[in-house]
């Protein structure tokens, strides 16, 4: 670490760094798969064609990015079905910002602009993660969030410069998204229990407060470009820091939620329960049909070695004769 290299799974290290690795890339994992449901409940009702299309891929991505991390977990000799069953029953947790409804199809870009950008400022710096396989499958999540967060915004300039309807729309989306983005990097650095731990063993490069300053920076002239306001009368550029000053979150709020108590807690918890369940079918077929094809290939191997062994014997048979 000290030399800034690369941990792999063959190597040695502590205990606790495994499991706060584990922690860590489940927790992710999880936010993932859950973040698909509050997109997923506008694809019926995108409002176009290329808006379904976009929306369908995204939703995609985040599959796709959740099987990435548990693959990361997995080289740390996690099991998938047990992180599955951690999070089903509780016992890990997920971002508390996929806890919040989609009211308006203005959510969907708030959630693009605000949710994806803030999760594209914490998880950049992770791509230089002391663990390897979490840092190599970062490269490819942050460069797939890129788009989506394009996408947020661009949806979101569609409907500022629409019609005044259009505008209150995203305004509102705005208003409702904004503080749970800020919150999406975690408790102050004073109250955070395993930020300074993760700074020290290069899981993490920023502290939590860091990250939620550099986002607040990145998003003000973004909002200014988008027509919209950002829900803070304490926002303000401060000329001596060199950034933006801005209002105390409601941390409140924050525990509240992620203890289970927000607004979608339970359907969340609900839906991915379900779908599990539905798609226990699924795995079953696919583990049925990966042993089949391993059995092939065995006797597939066995016979090819069974004929390699036999035309080798041939092969000795002649030399003899020859030699004789």
């Amino acid at each position: 670490m000290a030399a800034d290299e690369r941990i792999e799974p063959r190597d040695w290290m502590p205990d606790a760094y495994r499991s706060t690795l584990v922690r860590q890339i489940a927790q992710h994992a999880h936010s993932e798969i859950i973040g698909m449901q509050p997109e997923a409940n506008w694809i019926t009702r995108a409002p176009s064609l290329r808006r379904k299309a976009i929306l369908m891929a995204k939703v995609q991505d985040e599959a796709g990015h959740g099987l990435y991390l548990y693959s990361a977990a997995e080289t740390l000799g996690a099991s998938r079905d047990d992180l599955l069953d951690k999070l089903h029953s509780g016992r890990q947790k997920y971002s508390s910002i996929f806890n919040y409804p989609t009211l308006t199809w203005a959510d969907v870009g708030a959630i693009g602009w605000l949710v994806d950008g803030a999760a594209i400022t914490n998880q950049v710096p992770l791509c230089r993660c002391s663990y390897g396989p979490y840092a190599r499958a970062m490269v490819r999540v942050c460069k797939e969030e890129s788009f989506h967060q394009r996408q947020g915004y661009e949806l979101l300039l569609a409907l500022s410069r629409g019609t005044e309807a259009q505008h209150a729309m995203a305004q509102d989306a705005v208003d409702r998204w904004w503080w749970p983005s800020l919150m999406m990097f975690g408790p102050p650095d004073a109250e955070s229990s395993h930020s300074e731990q993760s700074m020290t063993w290069k899981i993490k490069r920023h502290s939590n407060d860091e990250l939620r300053q550099r986002f607040v920076d990145i998003c003000v002239p973004q909002a200014e470009s988008l027509g919209l306001a950002l829900p803070d009368p304490d926002l303000k550029w401060n000329e001596e820091r060199g950034q933006h000053d801005f209002g105390a979150i409601d941390w409140s709020e924050f525990w509240s939620v992620l203890k289970g108590n927000g607004p979608c807690n339970e359907q969340r918890m609900t839906q991915r329960r379900r779908a599990h369940e539905e798609g226990a079918w699924v795995r079953e077929a696919a583990a049925a049909h990966a042993a089949r094809h391993s059995e092939r290939e065995r006797a597939t191997g066995d016979s090819e070695r069974a004929i390699e062994n036999s035309e080798r014997a041939a092969e000795d048979s002649e030399r003899e004769e020859a030699t004789a």
